[in-house]
């Protein structure tokens, strides 16, 4: 169940990426949309803007040759680099004069507002207008505008999957790292959780077969005094444990006071250790220390003291005799780290050993 936590975090990861990656698609979806209907309704207008002034201008008295040689009137140079305006003239009989290889329609003869129109297969933005010669229809070839909205469109389809792969693997990356953190604060609940619960069982057990045989059969005063001692006994082990526990959540749940001098946690190890070596020498334990210099924390020294006193008390009851006992103190990326390990517990799992880490960001000692 444990080690299937680690692909839990990752896959749980990876949703939330998926879902995280869908809602920027859909965001993305809109907004290339968006982009393209945009720049297409900009340019179409710019092009209806080209065709209205040139009707204008060639309804103007000097305005184009008005067909004085019986052809179509000629458009404005107001553009000479730009696409051509295509003009043609309906007479009033019918007839179609134009000075392009390209015949108008019929059901375009008589456009007047701007509107798009097929003309051997390209589209052609037209407009129209009434004058003395009969109705006046000019357009535009809409290929650049065509050619325009292409190139943003296949812009907006490569981005789109790079935007979007890129959006997925971050989102992982940061799904992780925020849930790393989560699940080993989880793992070390679960591991306080089952070291206190193996504690507190064997107290319990005591205690419950003492209760379970004082109320079989009745006994002699002393066998009760006896066991009333050993449950007296037990209880005050469980009340020991218990405050132990309360202290160690006390502590590691209260914040250090901004104004705490700085502790160089390294010389508190070196006095705890040195306190507890002898009781480690009569169980033929072997109890070591490393500590680095000048590895100071913020934090009440009485907390330290008392931490390090619960910690190493238990590595030497729980551990076996001839085991090792080790405590560190070790700098880890701007924080001091306080370690204490042991080689098993007794009655614990086979080749279970006990580790306890805590750590504080890094002080300063001052001179």
């Amino acid at each position: 169940m444990t080690e299937s936590r680690p692909q839990d975090v990752r896959r749980a990861s990876v949703r939330v990426a998926l879902a995280a990656t869908g809602a920027v698609a859909l965001v993305y979806l809109v907004i290339a949309l968006s982009v393209l209907l945009i720049v297409t309704s900009n340019l179409t207008r710019q092009v209806d803007d080209r065709l209205m002034s040139a009707l204008a201008a060639m309804n103007q008295p000097n305005g184009g040759d008005g067909g004085a040689n019986g052809g179509p009137p000629e458009g404005p140079h107001d553009r000479p680099l730009g696409p051509p305006v295509l003009i043609w003239l309906v007479e009033p009989n019918g007839t179609v004069l134009t000075s392009v290889g390209a015949a108008l329609p019929a059901d375009a003869q008589g456009v007047t507002s701007p509107t798009t129109i097929a003309i051997n297969g390209t589209s052609v933005r037209v407009a129209g207008a009434d004058r003395t010669q009969g109705h006046l229809v000019v357009g535009q070839d809409l290929t650049d505008v065509n050619s325009t909205r292409a190139t943003l469109l296949v812009a907006e389809l490569i981005i789109g999957p790079i935007l979007l792969i890129a959006v997925f693997l971050g989102a992982v990356a940061i799904g992780r790292r925020v849930a790393t953190p989560i699940e080993v604060a989880r793992k070390r609940q679960l591991d306080f959780s089952a070291d206190a619960s193996h504690e507190l069982r064997t107290p319990l057990s005591v205690i419950e077969a003492h209760t379970t045989l004082a109320l079989a059969e009745p006994r002699e005063a002393g066998w009760y005094r006896d066991a009333f001692e050993r449950v007296s006994n037990e209880s005050k082990r469980m009340r020991r444990m218990l405050d132990d526990l309360l202290w160690l959540s006390r502590f590691d749940a209260t914040q250090a006071q901004p104004n705490t001098d700085p502790v160089d946690l390294g010389i508190l190890a070196e006095q705890a250790v040195d306190r507890f070596r002898p009781i480690a020498e009569a169980r033929n334990q072997h109890l070591e220390l490393e500590a680095g210099a000048g590895l100071a924390v913020n934090a009440p020294p009485e907390w330290l003291d008392r931490l390090l006193g619960v910690l190493l008390d238990n590595a030497c009851k729980y551990s076996p005799e001839g085991g090792v006992i080790s405590a560190a103190v070790v700098p880890d990326t701007g924080r001091v780290v306080l370690r204490v390990d042991d080689s098993g517990h007794i009655d614990g799992p086979p080749n279970g050993g006990a580790r306890m880490a805590v750590s504080w960001p890094k002080g300063r000692l001052g001179a």
